[in-house]
């Protein structure tokens, strides 16, 4: 695996030009990119067999045609899930943050050449979480690969207390530890936010829209109390409702106390991440959560594009 090209960009919107060597700066990406910056989409990088593809229908086509820092042959882009970690180089070390690159209405090279827009398959975007000086004919090592398969998940607990620091979140963690014991799943982050309905919406959003993040768990903010507001912000951000998975959550509980009635827990789905809003206490979190998890892989995987009928996979299971 090699680097067969490093490209950078001076200003948003212009084409990415080739270039001999870079600096990758932490929490940054590559020193002088005009998409570098404190986010998690610091640094982009594409296959170069499928820039191959697309060179037999554009002979000319150049490195940075698709916008991407690293052009890199021989990586399975297929196989690497959030969390992954690249080594580029002596010292430089990436996290991916993405899988897919998507087009977001930008008038690429390849856009005004064919007059369609078909972004590459085999792409990632990455953070960089060490520093280091990359040229191009570089190696590129798997540090550490997260299998694509697994599902990847988020747990926000909201808690003014618990962001504060005056007492201990014991409820997201043992959501964590759940998702990754009885889902499989790969926690990719988990976060400490107060009640603050824009920052809840804001963190929703963020990954929701640009990580590939397949689950969102909320833990927290569900009662009456005036600043429990997590179902609001919920709302707001969803694109289609989950009804039935309040109404198991809510079922279960019940069945052992009648405070459960009193939860106001929400769920949906924002464009293809599932969102679930959780309880605050450890016991009424994780009980929530064991109540739905049966019926979680399916639904993800057709959040996934999964085209299998419900019906065959219940004859199958």
């Amino acid at each position: 695996m090699r680097i067969e090209a490093l490209c950078v960009s001076q200003s948003k919107g212009e084409p990415k030009h080739a270039v001999e060597r870079a600096l990758f700066v932490a929490n940054h990406g590559i020193q002088g990119d005009a998409h570098a910056g404190e986010w998690h989409r610091q640094v982009s990088l594409l296959s170069a067999e499928e820039a191959e593809e697309w060179r037999e229908r554009l002979p000319d086509l150049k490195p940075g045609a698709f916008a991407e820092n690293v052009l890199v042959s021989g990586l399975d882009f297929g196989t690497l899930g959030l969390g992954s970690r690249l080594r580029l180089g002596a010292e430089a070390e990436l996290e991916v943050t993405q899988v897919g690159k998507e087009c977001h209405g930008h008038r690429c090279t390849v856009f005004e050449r064919l007059g369609d827009c078909l972004m590459p398959r085999r792409g990632l975007f990455a953070r960089v979480v060490k520093g280091g000086e990359v040229a191009a004919g570089d190696a590129v090592e798997v540090v550490e690969a997260v299998p694509r398969a697994l599902f990847q998940a988020v747990v926000l607990t909201i808690s003014d207390r618990c962001s504060r620091g005056e007492t201990m979140d014991t409820a997201g963690p043992a959501v964590a530890r759940l998702l990754a014991g009885e889902l499989g799943a790969h926690v990719f982050a988990a976060e400490i936010i107060p009640d603050e309905r824009p920052l809840i919406e804001e963190r929703l959003r963020h990954y929701c829209d640009g990580h590939s993040i397949d689950l969102v768990v909320t833990v927290g903010g569900t009662g009456f109390s005036p600043r429990d507001v997590t179902p609001e912000a919920t709302r707001a951000v969803l694109d289609r409702p989950t009804p039935g998975l309040d109404e198991a959550m809510r079922a279960a509980s019940l069945a052992k106390t009648p405070h459960a009635m009193l939860s106001r827990g929400a769920s949906g789905i924002r464009k293809k991440t599932l969102i679930i809003a959780l309880p605050g206490s450890e016991r009424g979190a994780t009980e929530n959560l064991e109540a739905i998890l049966p019926a979680l892989p399916h639904g993800l995987a057709k959040l996934r594009g999964d085209p299998a009928e419900c019906g065959r996979l219940r004859r199958d299971a």
